[in-house]
């Protein structure tokens, strides 16, 4: 049986996913087989021709349209042999022996059903990847206008696991999706992603569900990788914004119920309200026009979306 399915979903980040590509061989090692599937979501630049000549042993799975995050890798679970399953965003670069040691640290531990690698910024510079469950009040305040205006407030530090040290292995309760190196049997016990998360929230639910199971879910910092935050979503501003609250608004439904959720769902939409009004009034005052009138645009989008799951 292989040793490890790498999985990689990609939407218009040709360069960077050759990138990745090429340093998985390192990253692996010589004492472990694997099989690497790439998913395009119908991108833009070339990917899949891009791969096929470059890394013609790497699987190709070339979309017509466009699945988002959960479809993709949904699509490559469904082909994958492996004993272990990786899913890795195409914007990062695994440094070498990373994936070997999140192979290692699953075998040893076999109480753990998924482990996360420490993330790196391109400029070295730790990327914050551990997480507490969201309360209530985190599912209302982070990431929004009130984080921004009152970031130190301590529910944020307790979300982000801030009060232990990123240096050590810990038991977490979920990771960002940019690397997920899981086992088969979780798969199988769980699922695969939730689809009605096109993209964001859907590694926090996969890590609920293996928690729900039985499962522990670890950060283990001696694996290290390179992650290009985001340079796929950055590509559609407003989209991103849509994508990444409504599957807010889907997760707090799901664990918290309707109520809750249409709640939230008017929250933010108010929060969306006060950033227009706030770029509307730098607008007038003839603060970057252009800048304010790209703003104003994508959260006229995100008001006119409802944020509804699909």
């Amino acid at each position: 049986m292989i040793d490890i399915s790498i999985l990689i979903v990609s939407w218009n980040v040709r360069e960077l996913l050759l990138q990745c590509l090429a340093a998985i061989p390192t990253a692996v090692g010589d004492n472990l087989n694997y099989e690497v599937f790439v998913v395009d979501n119908a991108s833009s630049d070339g990917t899949p021709d891009a791969v096929k000549n470059q890394f013609p042993d790497v699987n190709v799975i070339a979309n017509p349209d466009n699945r988002g995050f959960t479809g993709g890798n949904n699509q490559a679970l469904a082909h994958a042999r492996g004993r272990y399953l990786f899913l890795l965003n195409p914007d990062t670069e695994p440094c070498p022996g990373s994936v070997a040691e999140l192979h290692r640290y699953l075998a040893d531990n076999p109480s753990v059903g998924i482990v996360g690698p420490r993330l790196v910024y391109g400029d070295g510079n730790s990327q914050p990847s551990r997480r507490r469950f969201p309360t209530i009040s985190i599912l209302f305040t982070e990431s929004t206008i009130i984080q921004h205006y009152l970031p130190g407030l301590t529910l944020f530090a307790r979300y982000y696991m801030k009060d232990l040290s990123e240096d050590e292995v810990q038991q977490v309760d979920w990771l960002v999706g940019a690397a997920m190196f899981a086992r088969r049997t979780v798969y199988e016990e769980i699922g695969g992603l939730d689809e009605d998360f096109f993209m964001y929230s859907e590694e926090l639910d996969w890590c609920h569900r293996a928690v729900d199971a039985g499962w522990r879910i670890a950060y283990n910092p001696a694996a290290e990788i390179v992650h290009h935050e985001g340079k796929s979503s950055e590509q559609v501003v407003a989209a991103r914004h849509i994508h990444f609250f409504s599957s807010r608004v889907r997760y707090t439904q799901k664990y918290h119920g309707r109520f809750l959720a249409a709640v939230l769902r008017a929250w933010l939409l108010v929060t969306f309200v006060l950033q227009w009004l706030r770029e509307a009034v730098k607008w007038l005052v003839g603060h970057k026009r252009p800048l304010r009138v790209e703003r104003m645009a994508a959260y006229r989008q995100v008001l006119q979306s409802g944020l509804r799951s699909r």
